[in-house]
């Protein structure tokens, strides 16, 4: 019976459509500060339980970058009682999905389970959050596995890029390293430093629970008040404040073997409480959020057939933000593809849009909102951020109306504070012999 169980979870946690005005979020903070945010969701047998922890890369000790990763990835490879492999059985048997993942502000713990087993997969989760063992021979095996994908990721051009770029626009910060580490800080690291970390981090107060599904606020909070009874509190001194500095260079260009380049642009960006948010989501969606539809893609790609794909957006967090520009092109095609780019980005500052082109981008974000939110699990991860950000429970409801008030007016406006043409780092990963840009 157990092997066609994850085939019915999976089946069930296929997208479905969410009536998004039935969300019923709520919200309560537990007595161990932890708080728990619900949407009741019966339609399907199923629960979507997801853990935001305050214990992401940006609390990596200086000499041991990538031990947040580390210690989230050993979060469910054991506990005094089971090992990884029971804690593996326990899981499959269910049909359910257990795992832990870490970012740069954040780890998550995330479990995907059916109704029926829900007591069972809680006192699991509650276990490896109190109480995860960190067996050292799992510490050297997963060690070892993090120094493979690093080394894996020199032969990726676009990873390359990528945290060349991070690099370059948050030097001497962990928003520019890699949340990994590199191979020679991960092959540092050790258990004693994995439990004194999960120790200091790992603590309800620093902790948001979302649980979307076939479950009730209150049954939610009785279960989960008694399965983190003995999680206490940290120690309560306030995370010290995130200071960036300014980027060190305006080009990086990383020479390598291949048929196109890897084409990254940016600069710094506004926080996700900028009250410009929203008439900034409108204006990128004109300069290159609807890829193809959009002035860049049309220049680019359409008119000019310099990249298969060529996007922009802004990355907006509580603490950092950036503008991104991202497309891939012939070498030869470089230059031009570099040149149109800039082009574009002058012309919406000096132009702003079209009455038609702000009408289909308000149309397009509202309509394409929902989408987003097709599974339990899309409304938990949304309903973490939320929270996370402080945006409010009515941030489902404000949003479309907060979209449709942007005017051409504020969109020009935007473009021409937030986009900053001569701050912009480039960053190209391909043959530059070829592309013309050795110098």
């Amino acid at each position: 019976m157990k092997h066609w169980l994850p085939l019915l979870l999976c089946l069930l946690l296929g997208p479905h459509t969410v009536a998004l005005a039935a969300m019923n979020a709520q919200r309560t903070t537990l007595p161990n500060g932890l708080v728990l945010v619900t949407s009741e969701q019966p339609s399907l047998p199923i629960v979507s339980v997801r853990l935001l922890i305050q214990a992401g890369s940006r609390y990596d000790p200086g000499p041991g970058h990538g031990l947040a990763n580390l210690t989230s990835r050993l979060l469910t490879l054991g506990t005094p009682t089971r090992d990884a492999m029971s804690i593996s059985g326990l899981i499959e048997g269910m049909g359910a999905h257990f795992w832990a993942d870490c970012g740069r502000e954040q780890a998550t713990v995330n479990l995907n389970i059916l109704k029926k087993d829900l007591d069972t997969g809680l006192a699991l989760m509650g276990e490896v959050l109190t109480a995860a063992s960190f067996p050292e021979k799992e510490v050297d095996r997963t060690k070892q596995s993090l120094m493979a994908s690093i080394r894996a990721k020199r032969d990726r051009p676009q990873a390359i890029g990528r945290e060349a770029f991070r690099a370059a626009l948050y030097p001497d910060s962990f928003y520019g390293r890699p949340v990994e580490g590199s191979e020679d800080t991960v092959r540092g690291l050790d258990r004693k430093a994995v439990v004194d970390f999960h120790r200091r981090y790992y603590r309800p107060d620093r902790t948001i629970l979302v649980a979307v599904g076939d479950t009730t606020h209150e049954e939610m909070k009785q279960k989960i008040t008694e399965v983190l009874a003995d999680w206490t509190r940290s120690d309560g001194k306030a995370d010290a404040p995130v200071v960036l500095r300014p980027p060190k260079r305006a080009a990086v260009k990383i020479d390598r073997n291949l048929v196109q380049s890897n084409i990254l642009m940016g600069h710094e960006g506004p926080l996700r409480m900028n009250p410009d948010h929203y008439a900034i989501r409108v204006m990128n969606q004109v300069l290159g959020g609807g890829d193809l539809s959009s002035r860049l893609g049309d220049s680019i790609r359409n008119r000019r057939g310099l990249a298969y794909s060529v996007y922009s957006y802004f990355v907006s967090g509580r603490n950092a933000g950036r503008f991104q520009l991202a497309m891939q092109t012939q070498n030869e095609n470089a230059r031009e593809a570099i040149e149109v780019a800039r082009a574009e980005i002058e012309r919406i500052r000096r132009e702003g849009v079209t009455a038609e082109e702000l009408r289909d981008a308000k149309s397009y974000l509202t309509g394409s909102f929902a989408l987003d939110l097709e599974t339990n699990d899309d409304i938990a991860g949304f309903l973490g951020q939320v929270e996370y950000l402080g945006l409010g429970l009515d941030y489902l409801d404000q949003y479309p109306e907060l979209i449709r008030k942007v005017t051409a007016e504020d969109v020009l406006r935007v473009a021409r504070k937030y986009l900053q043409p001569e701050k912009l780092i480039l960053v190209v990963v391909g043959n530059l012999e070829k592309a013309g840009l050795e110098n």
